[in-house]
């Protein structure tokens, strides 16, 4: 029987570390948008496995002397939309893990800990797209490409049958939700907090782009005024803001984001 004043030498089993996967986002012809805007365009998509040098490297690290002066790259895939220079923010894009070679910094690790720029990569391969909207992105780009252009019409539609009843029913909606769901405003900020939280910012960004994307893309031939636009802007980011936390959230939240309430007749006045 050991005495109380031994000494025992522990083992503490540690689980080896996930490697860190780091992301970069490019638009279709797999060209990083500011190397092209900067007149020395990297392509990723002709370099997969190889180790690419930055063709004009800053002096000065890490600051910007020119459009573009260093790698950048998240480690968080939802931030990978996030300031890549692309505009308009448009679908598809492309998105590749890379490796960071050399020396490696960050502008504030307080303010950017997701983020890291290098003047040397080695680029791994090309992953699916979608991730960099969250992890439900299949089905944000599904209720982006099909389901907002076959409701968009019938939204302006609404609007404009009834303009400033359809603004009174909005209003309602945005402030008291209804006895099923809360208020649209008040699930619309915990949807924002949440995606910030998550590091799902740029996602979240990108998401309600495509999203109005989408609906000016439907009623483009239409007569829909200005306010129905604004309307099915809406609509169409509520839904597909919907579709990014569905596995997050129940339904009392997420049919507050669809404003599912505002698509019901009107009840008839009771004589």
């Amino acid at each position: 029987m050991s005495s109380p004043g031994c000494s025992h030498t522990f083992t503490e089993a540690r689980m080896p570390r996930k490697p860190v996967t780091w992301y970069i986002a490019t638009p279709a012809d797999g060209i990083i948008e500011m190397s092209r805007q900067a007149g020395t365009p990297v392509n990723l998509a002709t370099n997969v496995g190889q180790v690419v040098d930055h063709p004009k490297p800053c002096v000065n690290l890490w600051f910007d002397e020119s459009r573009f002066s260093y790698f950048r790259m998240v480690k968080r895939v939802g931030e990978a939309l996030e300031d890549t220079g692309i505009s308009p923010l448009t679908w598809p894009v492309r998105l590749w893990s890379v490796e960071p070679l050399g020396e490696t910094g960050n502008w504030s690790p307080r303010h950017y800990p997701y983020r890291l720029l290098s003047h040397q990569i080695r680029v791994i391969e090309e992953v699916d797209a979608h991730l960099a909207l969250g992890p439900c992105g299949r089905d944000v780009l599904n209720v982006i490409q099909h389901e907002i252009p076959a409701h968009a019409t019938r939204w302006a539609a609404d609007w404009d049958a009834d303009p400033e009843g359809m603004r009174m029913r909005r209003r309602d909606w945005e402030q008291h939700g209804g006895p099923a769901c809360g208020s649209g405003r008040w699930a619309d900020s915990l949807a924002m907090s949440v995606s910030h939280n998550r590091r799902e910012s740029a996602a979240h960004t990108w998401i309600e782009h495509l999203a109005r994307r989408a609906v000016a893309q439907a009623l483009a031939d239409s007569d829909a005024s200005m306010t129905a636009y604004c309307y099915a802007y809406s609509r169409a980011t509520g839904h597909a803001v919907a579709a990014q936390h569905h596995n997050r959230f129940g339904a009392y939240v997420l049919d507050a984001l669809r404003g599912v309430g505002l698509d019901s007749p009107v009840p008839a006045a009771v004589a």
